[in-house]
This record gives C-alpha cells, sequence and structure tokens, in this order.
C-alpha cells in the first residue's frame, strides 16, 4: 500500500475538485485533507503579526492510500490533469523509505 502526500495551492473549491477526483479513481483507499492539524505557531513578535492570512491562495494537504504502485501514477496523471484544467500548483511529498 503506498501513501501519497499532497499540497495544493488553491482555493477550497479546487481541493474539493481533487478530491473528488481521487475518490473517483479505482484503487484508492483512502483519501483526507490533514491540514490544519496543528496550531499555527505564529511568532508575536513577527514583522506579519496580526495581518490577514486570506491574501492569495489557499494551501491545503492530502494524503492519499493507493493500492500499488500502478495506483500511485493513476493518481499523479489524473491529479496532472485537473491541476492544469484548473490552474492550481500541486506537490507531492516524497518519503524516504
Amino acid at each position: 500500500m503506498a501513501l501519497l502526500r499532497l499540497r495544493i495551492t488553491g482555493s477550497e473549491d479546487d481541493t474539493r475538485a481533487i478530491t473528488d477526483l481521487l475518490q473517483s479513481i479505482e484503487g484508492i483507499e483512502h483519501v483526507e485533507e490533514t491540514d490544519d492539524l496543528m496550531p499555527h505557531m505564529d511568532d508575536d513578535d513577527s514583522s506579519s503579526a496580526g495581518l490577514s492570512d486570506d491574501i492569495g491562495p489557499g494551501i491545503h494537504e492530502l494524503e492519499v492510500e493507493v493500492g500499488n504502485a500502478l495506483g500511485a501514477q493513476r493518481v499523479r496523471d489524473a491529479v496532472q490533469e485537473l491541476a492544469l484544467e484548473l490552474d492550481v500548483f500541486v506537490e507531492y511529498e516524497h518519503d524516504e523509505g
């Protein structure tokens, strides 16, 4: 079983569209949004303290459990195609192991 971690730079709607796509792909075991599970550790002395953080696209993280390497490649191909269509940026976190 493979675990893919995706970081999406885009809106909530873009993330929902990618999540819906992932859930429709055969061989996907589980899709979960994992961002904002930890409290933000903002520094009160920072020059950006108190500034709005809703300017620009948001960052969303997903974990996707896939049955095998072929399924993982299907996920990458499908997400890449949709990301181009939605004009969003998707990164994959690579685990060494």
